[in-house]
């Protein structure tokens, strides 16, 4: 089985627009003149004080699929990727599209062209040019009834188009299993994973056997009100939370406002889903801001040798006046789910050290300073799931519903 991007070959007969009904792991589908556009975040929680960062990530489509029922041995999928550029850095990568077969892998491949927006870190303004669409295309697939899946890009912002195939194509049915909703910094969107399935979220729902719901936003993890009450109205079975590493990185609170602002976002989120599981994850480890304060920067050392890395800008001697780092706010995680749990017992912690630790950093250190690279996020990925999907793990024997 293959991918290719952008190359049609013989055209399959069977056209079909992409519906809601095709569409699993996004939290709203905008229409637009081209077709879906898939967004992680509802309109209001990405239209109120939010900034362009998280309207950026949260288009990415990072745990968004289409899902369906076909005989066909060739399948396109028609869309207009967003490409990045940012003047002054290395070139980014075409994003992944990943294909799986009635669950296993089937073929990844990328899709050229599309629209280009241009970041300009210096000024901090952005410009878009309008491109063409492009084809993600897979052929040699069985020719039996199968149900297919297309992993959109998790680091590229993509509008669907339509569906091409040999076959008619019908949406597949409700898979049973329970709906997991998780909610992160980049870490969890997948910065640094090779493909989409290939994020620590999406392995550890595929070992544990969950339907993914991905809500990590790249530095955009900020605790904030408006994302509370999206994930509260959104309907899930089980809930997890990332948090720190954004709090620490964009330097956006102290210590008193951490705490307050933690409280409040699990009580929003209580108030939807009173008693199902809820895991928090304190931070991974980072060695630039363990024991440093943000706010994070880049490297400019690195970057003049065309390198990508990260540092850490503020003052260790801050801390006990407020300022936040990773050990700090590990400590003050841990606390509050020490604090809640008399009342909510459906409240876990699982340490983020235990994900990716000290042994983890000396083997397998992050290459730009604060994200894993590919084997991490699949090894993070299965640590997860034996935490949380094991006997007596949070996860285990949730029902669907």
């Amino acid at each position: 089985m293959s991918g290719v991007s952008g190359v049609s070959g013989v055209r399959p007969g069977h056209v079909t627009p992409v519906t809601p009904a095709l569409v699993h792991g996004a939290l709203e589908l905008e229409p637009t003149a081209r077709g879906l556009r898939p967004h992680r975040l509802p309109a209001r929680a990405r239209g109120l004080g939010v900034d362009d960062q998280l309207r950026m990530v949260e288009a990415q489509p990072s745990g968004v699929r289409l899902r369906f029922r076909t005989a066909a041995t060739v399948v396109e999928l028609v869309t207009v990727p967003t490409k990045r550029v940012y003047p002054g850095l290395p070139a980014r990568p075409d994003g992944v599209y990943d294909l799986l077969v009635d669950g296993r892998p089937a073929g990844r491949t990328s899709v050229a062209g599309g629209d280009t927006l241009t970041v300009d870190l210096a000024t901090q303004t952005t410009s878009v040019v309008t491109g063409a669409p492009g084809t993600a295309r897979f052929d040699g697939l069985p020719a039996v009834d199968k149900t297919v899946e297309v992993w959109l890009p998790h680091d590229e912002a993509t509008e669907l188009v339509e569906l091409r195939t040999d076959a008619p194509v019908h949406p597949a049915p409700a898979t049973g299993r329970p709906v997991w909703l998780h909610h992160g910094s980049s870490i969890s969107q997948g910065s640094g994973a090779d493909g989409p399935t290939g994020t620590w979220p999406a392995v550890a729902a595929a070992a544990v056997g969950v339907d993914l719901v991905n809500v990590g936003l790249g530095g955009s993890m900020l605790l904030d009100p408006s994302t509370a009450r999206a994930l509260a109205a959104t309907p899930a079975d089980l809930l997890s939370l990332e948090v720190g590493i954004n709090v620490v990185g964009a330097d956006v609170m102290r210590l008193r406002a951490f705490r307050a602002a933690l409280h409040g976002f699990l009580d929003t989120l209580r108030d939807g889903h009173p008693t199902a599981p809820l895991v928090l994850v304190s931070p991974l480890l980072c060695p630039v801001h363990e024991d440093t304060p943000g706010p994070g920067a880049f490297d400019l050392d690195a970057l003049r040798e065309g390198r990508v890395r990260f540092r850490a800008s503020g003052d260790p001697a801050d801390v006990p006046a407020g300022r936040l780092t990773l050990r700090v706010v590990r400590d003050e995680v841990a606390r509050a789910v020490a604090e809640r749990q008399p009342d909510d017992p459906a409240l876990h912690l699982v340490d983020g050290r235990a994900l990716y630790g000290e042994e983890d950093e000396r083997l397998r250190p992050l290459p730009d300073g604060l994200h894993p690279d590919a084997a991490t996020h699949r090894e993070v990925g299965r640590r997860f799931a034996r935490l949380v999907g094991g006997p007596g793990g949070a996860f285990s024997g949730t029902p669907a519903g």
